[in-house]
């Protein structure tokens, strides 16, 4: 069980006036701080809501810890999908977004990797995250959404390419209303193996494969707000449609952050992220939902996979292929990976599990505790012939 992000963790990225205000504000206080909550963009869509702050330690420390195994080389892929909150800032929330867990968690892969890519398939453009990277290039971000009709949050035209050491470093990929699985995957594939693995030149068996960005981890966003029949969405991609992106993805075999992120329809939000999961996983899984307690949301096929929508496609083969070719374009001032000037890792941050004074001493065995037994039944003992089991 990955640990709750300190504020200290969480000041990495966040201002830490507003890492203290989301400490201390609560649904009974609120009324008596107006100005901060305006200040800080709380109250609409950002609602204020019993446990708010430990809910993001929850999340954000589960992206660190991930990015802390991949960096450890502990695991090849780590998934959260509680985290994936792509649109806060600095300073302030944003569409349900508190605190930038996708940041804090390339930051802390940048600790071991000179170059981070940054995916993002979510209805909604990733702004908080490119923000964060504007002016640098040691993060690529490539969002894939929705963009016009003043849809929320307005951001994310193809012209928005990054500043100063960041320039052509930000890649936006606009949308309109009802792309398909094909539209959709064409472009994902064509755009991403371009940052990725361009090309082997000439006709001669190359072993290693020429890089345009090279990067030495992949953060994927795999919001489900991007599905069909999502209640703030507007596209029309089945759940293998949009699974085919992270399918694409796992195939380069660079470490892996997978996260969640949007999505309102909430049963097809399970559904999306089980079978990527399986995917992740190498695992084929069964289109017939297996009873459970929450069978009853399924119905009434019960099945797990859902096929996509039939709001009109507004993007059109001359749209795609415009915006293709900009983006591409844009992708040949990038001549080679930008170099990181050699420098000693920085350490992970060290902070006590917990304060011996807090611990409860009427309590014989507490919360921690019990947390750090939990394991995984075949993660040490082979079968019944393990001596160590018995």
């Amino acid at each position: 069980r990955p640990h709750k992000a300190y504020p200290i963790e969480m000041a990495q990225f966040h201002s830490p006036d507003y890492v203290e205000f989301l400490q201390r504000i609560n649904p009974e206080n609120k009324d008596l701080f107006p100005n901060e909550m305006a200040r800080y963009n709380l109250g609409e869509d950002c609602p204020v809501f019993e446990d708010m702050f430990e809910f993001c330690q929850i999340y954000a420390g589960a992206t660190i810890d991930a990015a802390r195994r991949l960096n450890n080389k502990l695991c090849d892929i780590a998934i959260n999908w509680a985290g994936g909150l792509h649109h806060a800032k600095k300073c302030d929330a944003s569409g349900f977004c508190y605190i930038n867990d996708l940041v804090l968690g390339i930051l802390e892969l940048l600790k071991h990797h000179p170059r981070v890519l940054y995916i993002d398939i979510d209805v909604h453009h990733g702004d908080g995250v490119e923000e964060a990277f504007y002016f640098t290039d040691r993060v690529m971000t490539v969002s894939f959404h929705k963009f016009g009709d003043k849809f929320f949050p307005g951001t994310g035209d193809v012209k928005e390419i990054g500043e100063r050491e960041g320039k052509f470093y930000a890649i936006n990929v606009p949308l309109r209303d009802g792309i398909d699985d094909s539209s959709f995957n064409r472009l994902f594939r064509a755009i991403i193996s371009k940052v990725v693995e361009i090309y082997q030149p000439g006709a001669i068996i190359i072993s290693k494969v020429v890089e345009i960005y090279q990067p030495g981890a992949i953060v994927l966003q795999c919001g489900a707000d991007s599905l069909a029949r999502d209640r703030l969405g507007c596209f029309n991609l089945s759940i293998d449609g949009h699974a085919e992106c992270v399918k694409f993805v796992k195939k380069f075999n660079i470490p892996l952050l997978v996260t969640g992120g949007g999505g309102y329809t909430k049963e097809n939000v399970a559904r999306c992220w089980t079978v990527e999961t399986g995917i992740l996983l190498d695992t084929e899984l069964p289109n017939e939902i297996p009873d459970n307690d929450y069978i009853k949301y399924f119905g009434p096929d019960y099945s797990l996979k859902i096929p996509g929508g039939h709001i009109e496609n507004l993007n059109t083969k001359s749209y795609i292929s415009t915006i293709k070719a900009q983006i591409l374009d844009n992708l040949r001032y990038i001549q080679h990976a930008p170099s990181v000037q050699m420098q000693e890792v920085p350490p992970d941050f060290y902070i006590p599990d917990f304060d011996e004074d807090e611990r409860n001493p009427d309590v014989r065995v507490d919360q921690r505790s019990r947390d750090k037994q939990i394991q995984r039944d075949d993660e040490y003992f082979d079968g019944d012939k393990d001596n160590d089991a018995s």
